[in-house]
């Protein structure tokens, strides 16, 4: 047997820091693996890998710790956790951003705002920028500039190789392109393990958000009045909507010019129902991104999420069928989010990227929580009731909001694209070593 050593910072059980290294967010899903290494080089993830394969322990791979289901996480085995590998460099010759795969979202946010650059991401702060990206990445700039991995013009990862072996590779649209294609849209922990991103950035100065909040009396209008905008409007603004059980609806967003504009884009919210506060001002980018950070999204918590894909406005029923779900809520933090997606993401066909919902105007989120263990099952049940209720008026599911009941989860996720991700999966793991639940397989286990 080879003698690789695990290299970087080695976490085990008898850690006086394992109880808090273990732990992801979500702590409905406790799991007990029995080495973590946070690696701080990509030396590091290729002595992982190589330790990993050669002592035959299981492993998985993690980054901000925000799997939906702890896919990241592993009992008995072997965590190879790349957050600590932070480096972000922006070379202002090239427009490009060289950011390492650990670097949390908040920290790429507030980096390149010091250069008045910026890439379109996420909303949560301490969500890493690895898992989001490779899943596809929506937020406030979705629709101006497209997905976190639009962006993408390089990937650097390490790859399994020969029987025992790992490899550090790059990939491109010159370079491994078809493993480039599969890692902007295929999900996390598939192929390998990222290490590091070159990104192309935009400039970014001031922004112009807004925010709108309905009575539950306004309920079916004030979404109705959403959904027919918000995908079709000018594209320059991203909004999103969400659905309190407590009873209120609010619509806020971030738009690419004055506030002047934002409020003649925004009229037809203005004049839906009677809405109880509205704001529109004009602030730094960096303070949208704080405005937008959604601090619950930051803290372990026990909760249950899911989500789809809505390709056409939902009728009055499936509105119906929310208002419902939300007045019978387990709690009152449980919530139907969506965010309006059309603009830049439709200028890449469905088959383009592995992210196969180019064609949806919404992304639909189901979220609910709890703080007592008797509290899991009913919260549970709440979000597969109204997923499978919403099923006749929806598609698919993001794979960064994967949820173990969907059983034909190649087909949520990845639509038609998924035939293709496995071609990719069989020539760059053949051997099937990047394995979980919902792991795309490839066609023949060698």
């Amino acid at each position: 047997m080879s003698g690789t050593r695990l290299t970087g910072r080695i976490v085990i059980p008898g850690s006086p820091s394992y109880r808090q290294d273990r732990q992801n967010l979500n702590l409905s899903i406790q799991k007990y693996p029995c080495i973590i290494v946070f690696c701080q080089n990509r030396c590091d993830v290729k002595n992982a890998l190589k330790w990993a394969r050669e002592h035959k322990t299981p492993f998985r791979v993690r980054s901000g710790r925000h799997s939906y289901e702890n896919f990241s996480l592993v009992n008995r085995g072997l965590i190879i956790d790349v957050s600590e590998m932070k480096g972000i460099v922006y070379d202002p010759q090239k427009q490009m951003a060289y950011i390492q795969a650990g670097a949390e979202l908040g920290m790429v946010y507030q980096q390149l705002w010091d250069n008045r650059v910026t890439i379109p991401a996420g909303t949560s702060s301490s969500v890493g920028l690895s898992g989001l990206a490779l899943g596809g990445g929506i937020g406030m700039l979705t629709r101006a500039f497209g997905l976190t991995c639009d962006s993408i013009e390089e990937i650097e990862i390490v790859i399994p190789c020969e029987t025992r072996g790992a490899k550090v590779i790059c990939a491109s649209q010159t370079k491994n392109p078809d493993l480039f294609w599969a890692c902007r849209g295929g999900g996390g922990g598939n192929f390998g393990i990222a290490t590091a991103f070159k990104f192309r950035v935009y400039p970014v100065a001031n922004v112009s958000i807004f925010s709108i909040t309905w009575n539950w009396e306004d309920f079916h209008a004030s979404y109705n009045s959403w959904q027919k905008w918000a995908p079709f409007t000018d594209k320059r603004l991203t909004s999103q909507i969400e659905l309190f059980a407590s009873g209120t609806i609010t619509a806020s967003g971030e738009f690419l010019g004055s506030p002047k504009e934002l409020q003649k884009v925004i009229k037809p919210l203005l004049e839906t129902g009677t809405p109880l506060n509205v704001m529109i001002q004009s602030i730094p980018y960096i303070e949208a991104v704080h405005f937008f950070n959604s601090p619950g999204g930051n803290r372990p918590v026990s909760f249950k999420r899911s989500g789809s894909f809505v390709y056409e406005p939902l009728p009055d029923k499936a509105i119906e069928t929310m208002k419902q779900f939300l007045e019978n809520a387990p709690n009152q933090q449980t919530t139907i989010w969506q965010q309006a997606l059309g603009g830049a993401v439709m200028e890449y066909a469905p088959k383009e990227t592995a992210f196969f919902h180019r064609k949806a105007i919404i992304a639909q989120e189901y979220n609910t929580s709890w703080m007592c263990k008797e509290q899991k099952q009913e919260n549970i049940n709440w979000v597969e009731g109204v997923r499978n209720a919403m099923k006749p008026y929806t598609k698919g599911d993001y794979v960064n909001w994967p949820d173990r009941a969907i059983k034909k989860w190649p087909c949520a996720y990845y639509g038609s694209n998924y035939k293709r991700l496995r071609k990719v999966k069989t020539a760059y793991d053949p051997y099937n070593v990047f394995c979980f639940s919902q792991s795309i397989r490839p066609y023949w286990p060698l």
